[in-house]
């Protein structure tokens, strides 16, 4: 092994001095390199917006959710106190959940109203990241509304404002006639995409005395330690309760975003393959024209006893090395790619003048990125697999040639 790999190096050096073929020697070299790079900041993305989903959307949003089907619930306290027994589930918040209307001038707009807790609701939710402590405070006062930003912006209100809001209420006939209501915005919250827009919260106060939404509570949010288990844990905690409810988690709500994220994961894993396919296939070019150069020199080192398994290995090695260094340079620079592209696409955007991510739009307005070792080796194994494939066929040519008729054609 060790004459293979001397014999390796010294026909890559010979390679490195031949014009046409040097340049195809490099261009395999740096094709690996390059598709190592752009994969692993690509993985690496899909890995931020993934952290992203579940450190920032899913603690916002409700990871599990158990609601009345009709009214309010009997016993949420005793919702709460099953569901904490779960292994997964951390806390447990009340809440009252609404559609309302929004009236400003002669406009309506419609928004997902949520009476909570501010004791119980920042062990499940993060929403109180995402207000000021003065806002926070202000908003806990009986009548207060907290709200989106984006939908304070359209609505064109601020802190101290008033709103009407147009609630739902039953009628002795069973109809549902509007009932007017004020209240004040002391609060407004800045999470980013399109909750902005739809969200409004108010306390449990108000929402059972002043909107008349119920008359206690009618919905228990779960946080969890694991947010994939959701939809195993509000199947087992819900066949434990004895009370009728509807059962609900983000997977149903907010799924899309995940599913879209691991499917762009998988194009990138396809992606990988083909890519470093298409680079090795310069390797395979090399060695074969190696191989129709070095015919005489193969022939002499036959003839001077070189078994076809040393021949064979040398070849193997040649191709290994530029696989070698172009996955060693691609993941060196796919690493600093990772860890700086966000501020690259800052700076690109800044430059150009453009938003990538509108944060009007999604949840993160700038790029992630949240490089792993698990990816790394993963594009570093593909790619030697596929250097190694590489070498086969020209190492199995090399092997083929006769001695008698390479040196009888070198005369």
């Amino acid at each position: 092994m060790r004459l293979a790999w001397l014999i390796a190096r010294r026909f890559r050096q010979g390679t490195a001095k031949q014009g046409f073929l040097s340049f195809i020697s490099a261009s395999s070299t740096i094709g690996i390199a390059l598709g190592c790079a752009v994969l692993i900041a690509a993985l690496s993305m899909m890995n931020g917006f993934n952290q992203v989903l579940q450190e920032r959307l899913l603690a916002v949003v409700p990871q599990v959710e158990y609601s009345a089907v009709e009214g309010q619930l009997e016993d949420w306290e005793g919702i709460a106190e099953i569901a904490q027994q779960h292994p997964q589930v951390i806390a447990a918040a009340p809440g009252i959940n609404a559609t309302v209307m929004v009236q400003t001038q002669s406009t309506f707009h419609g928004i997902q109203v949520r009476g909570i807790s501010a004791k119980h609701e920042q062990k499940v939710s993060a929403l109180s990241d995402y207000v000021s402590d003065e806002d926070w405070q202000r908003w806990q006062q009986k009548g207060g509304l907290l709200l989106g930003a984006g939908l304070a912006e359209k609505l064109k209100l601020s802190v101290g404002d008033s709103v009407s809001l147009l609630t739902p209420e039953k009628s002795e006939q069973g109809f549902r006639s509007p009932e007017r209501v004020r209240l004040q915005v002391t609060g407004v919250f800045k999470f980013g995409g399109q909750i902005d827009y739809h969200n409004a919260y108010v306390s449990l106060e108000t929402a059972k005395d002043e909107l008349n939404f119920a008359s206690d509570v009618s919905s228990v949010r779960l946080r969890l330690n694991d947010v994939f288990s959701a939809p195993e844990v509000a199947r087992e905690v819900g066949n434990q309760l004895s009370e009728l409810v509807y059962l609900d988690d983000w997977t149903r709500s907010h799924g899309h975003l995940y599913r879209d994220i691991e499917l762009v994961r998988w194009v990138v894993y396809l992606v990988l393959v083909l890519v470093m396919a298409v680079a090795c296939f310069n390797i395979v070019s090399t060695l074969i024209m190696t191989v129709a150069k070095k015919r005489s020199q193969i022939a002499m080192l036959k003839t001077l006893g070189m078994t076809d398994r040393d021949l064979l290995q040398s070849f193997i090695f040649q191709g290994l090395m530029n696989g070698l260094y172009g996955v060693a340079f691609g993941c060196a620079s796919g690493v600093l790619l990772a860890q700086f592209l966000p501020n690259i696409m800052m700076t690109l955007e800044t430059w150009f003048n453009f938003d990538v991510l509108s944060s009007d739009i999604y949840f993160v307005g700038e790029v992630p990125s949240q490089w792993i070792w698990p990816d790394i080796f993963l594009v570093a194994s593909v790619a030697m697999v596929m250097s190694l494939l590489a070498t086969i066929y020209p190492a199995w040519r090399a092997v083929k040639v006769e001695p008698a008729q390479a040196l009888h054609e070198s005369v």
